[in-house]
């Protein structure tokens, strides 16, 4: 009979969409008799009913919420429950470090690079869904998950899908690193068209379900900037070797060429539980009522190069990786300071690539002092800091001339 995997498991970013997917994967596997979880933490933004709601299913040790202005609140609806509530970045960053085996890091933005530093030091297994920890300090990410004895595991479909089979026996020839994109709403759309786009328009993603920060990122392809970023930390490639092709029916999420003309790809429908349940079981598979593959009722896959002219965002992203240095953390930072002011609607959808790419040339023509701090959490911090500073700047510029 095959054994129940069992897990004592973290989930910073609980009430988020891969938070929320997490919480669904981990129900429908304990439902099944196939996993049996204790959770040790869930730690949340500002969404106080469904934290409340996780709470109570889940009975975790302790609740986090950021949002320290809706705590009593929090508190009032988990007395005499025996969970232990607390709020503010430190406290987050506090549930992080506790032992556990298996962590899953899903917040958004900046605000996950301490939890994120925090649970790799514990040396645990880390899911990790938050991307600017690899973009903005990846390699001492990465090496202070190792010198923890700890394992970092990509939870973004495509790095998922290349990690499964990226043959580490045959690393050495590698040829390509192939990343897919679905090519976001905008796909089609012209530059006069996209223009005039709303965020309502940019968060509609045809295929994935996620949250508005990450959808806009489809739909500028910054997302896939971003991934190329990561893809080269993580599987120590270099930027030429690391392609995007569009693939409207997100069903091959990333494949990987060898030397020897050999392609091997990763397939599935595109839910976000299916890398997950790889993350969370890993080294083993997870059974779970996953949706199953049916190529023939699909009729076929089609693929398109990228448009860089359209989504200059791609084009912004592998300078930056191959300028090195600060140059990934500007571009990261930027781009989320840019894409906070396009949702809040003081800038226009191509002004998002626009303020990215003037931030870039401030910080590489000495408008920008990168961190001093001998710490690389620190020191990372204070680059996204200082990027933001003048990401904010660029924008003001931006609304003012409008």
């Amino acid at each position: 009979m095959r054994p129940v995997l069992e897990r004592r498991v973290s989930v910073l970013g609980s009430t988020g969409s891969v938070g929320r997917s997490t919480l669904d994967l981990m129900a429908q596997t304990e439902a099944a008799g196939t996993a049996r979880y204790e959770v040790e933490a869930l730690v949340a933004g500002a969404n106080v009913e469904l934290l409340h709601q996780q709470a109570l299913r889940w009975k975790p040790k302790a609740v986090v919420l950021a949002d320290e202005t809706r705590l009593d609140e929090l508190r009032a609806r988990l007395k005499n429950t025996g969970v232990e509530v607390q709020g503010g970045d430190a406290a987050a960053v506090e549930a992080a470090s506790r032992p556990v085996d298996w962590v899953m890091a899903a917040i958004i933005g900046s605000a996950g690079l301490r939890p994120t530093w925090a649970a790799v030091r514990t040396g645990a297994v880390v899911g990790l869904a938050n991307k600017e920890s690899l973009v903005t300090c990846g390699p001492a990410l990465l090496e202070a998950s190792r010198a923890a004895g700890g394992t970092v595991i990509p939870v973004d479909s495509e790095h998922s899908a290349v990690y499964q089979v990226l043959q580490q026996a045959c690393a050495a020839r590698l040829a390509r690193v192939v990343l897919t994109a679905s090519g976001g709403p905008f796909r089609t759309w012209t530059l006069a068209q996209m223009a005039h786009a709303t965020p309502e328009q940019a968060v509609a993603h045809p295929n994935w379900s996620m949250g508005r920060k990450i959808s806009v990122d489809s739909a500028t392809m910054a997302n896939k900037g971003l991934e190329t970023i990561e893809a080269s930390y993580l599987f120590d490639t270099p930027e030429d070797r690391i392609e995007i092709l569009i693939h409207p029916q997100s069903i091959i999420h990333s494949m990987v060429e060898y030397e020897d003309g050999s392609t091997l790809a990763q397939l599935g429908p595109p839910d976000m539980r299916t890398p997950i349940a790889c993350a969370l079981a890993w080294p083993d598979r997870l059974p779970w009522p996953a949706p199953k593959l049916d190529l023939a009722s699909m009729g076929s896959l089609t693929f398109e190069a990228p448009d860089e002219e359209r989504f200059p965002a791609l084009k912004l992203a592998r300078a930056a990786l191959r300028a090195g240095g600060v140059a990934p953390s500007v571009f990261n930072a930027a781009n989320e300071v840019a894409v906070a002011a396009f949702l809040d609607r003081r800038i226009g959808f191509l002004d998002i690539a626009a303020a990215v790419a003037e931030t870039l040339d401030r910080a590489g023509s000495g408008d920008f002092r990168p961190g001093a701090a001998s710490d690389p959490l620190e020191a990372a911090l204070e680059v996204d800091a200082g990027a933001r500073r003048l990401a904010g700047e660029t924008i003001s510029r931006l609304v003012r001339a409008a």
